[in-house]
């Protein structure tokens, strides 16, 4: 009985035993045969997925390829100025500088014209004759209010030139940060030499050939910096501003310059003098009328011509110019503007000192395009 007990006993385990094992190979050959089934299926979709997206992916990767290996991709203007960069971006990005100076293309020099405006442009139309015919020699930058937007057409050569904005304070710092911001975004485009600044109440007085012909031959760039020992200019010092800034080196001048592209990127890059200017130049200091001339005079005496190109009538008083209307616009007004000038071009005695005049009123667009051939040029 004893024997019986043992051999029923070892046949049980026996037999418990062999069952796991066929278990375990039959769930080893269904993962096999799983995975085999998983890779076939794998290998399957990814081929026919790839021949059917396949030339999708290579119109969409290739430009990125063929542009960074051109150097068209560095020297193309912006197609949208609307980007997404902020101020700190948009400085920094455009205070780069090639440190050879031959180009190793084609550069037709341009003049960037940049507005800095409230809104609308009403003097446009008298803009668009003076340029007509000179595309490939100017670039158009405005700056208005973030609130602003204007829905030129597109034959205009204003049509999508509006640049990414804040708002302006009069006399404030907010005034140097919209022209700093102009700079910038001109200064994306390579091939934009000169940069003057205008407002829409500004007109050009004489015709683009004209124009262009002064300011490429000039030695000189024409930022207004003069040495005011009144009130209105010494007396607007801070004496916190040294030893950056101090009152020997102080200047004045107007806010509507013209300067090349060396000056531009000084102007942009500057983390210098513009703390300074910022925190102890607040109305009644304007920062506008001496940021730009002092900071300039001190860094660059030798490239400026101490002088505006922007003629603008004073002689009424008060803490803004005269502004003409409709009723102004005669023959006799321009005879004031033109006759009687003398200044300084190269160094050289010229009656031909301004460019550009401000500040006309929008009811005197229609009697500007009537001189606008006979008078002006254009």
């Amino acid at each position: 009985m004893e024997e019986g007990k043992d051999l029923g006993h070892s046949v049980r385990t026996n037999i418990s035993r062999v069952l796991p094992v066929k278990a375990l190979q039959f769930l080893l050959l269904f993962l096999i045969l799983g995975l085999g089934f998983s890779i076939i299926s794998m290998y399957t979709f990814r081929f026919f997925a790839v021949q059917e997206i396949a030339p999708v992916g290579a119109t969409s990767i290739l430009p990125c390829f063929e542009e960074a290996e051109n150097i068209e991709s560095w020297i193309r203007p912006p197609s949208n100025l609307l980007h997404t960069m902020n101020d700190t971006e948009l400085l920094w990005r455009a205070s780069f500088v090639p440190q050879i100076s031959n180009y190793p293309f084609k550069r037709v020099p341009k003049i960037a014209f940049m507005f800095l405006t409230k809104g609308p442009l009403p003097l446009a139309p008298l803009w668009e004759r003076f340029l007509k015919g000179n595309e490939g020699l100017y670039s158009i930058y405005v700056h208005t209010l973030p609130s602003y937007f204007g829905d030129y057409p597109s034959s205009s050569v204003f049509h999508r030139r509006q640049i990414p904005s804040q708002m302006v304070e009069w006399g404030k710092m907010s005034m140097c940060d919209a022209e700093r911001r102009l700079l910038a975004n001109a200064l994306l485009d390579i091939s934009n030499e000169w940069f003057i600044l205008l407002s829409e109440a500004c007109i050009p007085l004489y015709n683009f050939s004209i124009v262009y012909r002064y300011i490429s031959r000039s030695r000189y760039s024409f930022m207004g910096s003069f040495d005011d020992v009144g009130p209105y200019g010494r007396g607007r010092y801070d004496q916190r501003m040294e030893p950056v800034v101090t009152l020997s080196q102080w200047r004045k001048g107007s806010q509507w310059f013209e300067v090349n592209r060396k000056l531009a990127v000084s102007m942009v890059e500057d983390i210098t003098y513009y703390p300074k200017f910022r925190d102890f130049c607040q109305p009644a200091c304007y920062v506008d009328e001496h940021y730009f001339p002092t900071m300039l005079t001190i860094q660059f005496p030798q490239l400026l011509a101490n002088r505006t190109l922007t003629w603008t009538d004073w002689s009424r008083g008060g803490a803004h110019p005269a502004t003409f209307g409709k009723g102004d616009i005669r023959e006799e007004f321009f005879r004031k503007i033109f006759e009687g000038q003398l200044c300084l071009y190269n160094n050289q005695p010229s009656s031909l000192c301004y460019l550009f005049a401000r500040k006309f009123a929008p009811n005197a667009l229609e009697p500007l395009l009537e001189f606008a051939s006979t008078v002006l040029g254009y």
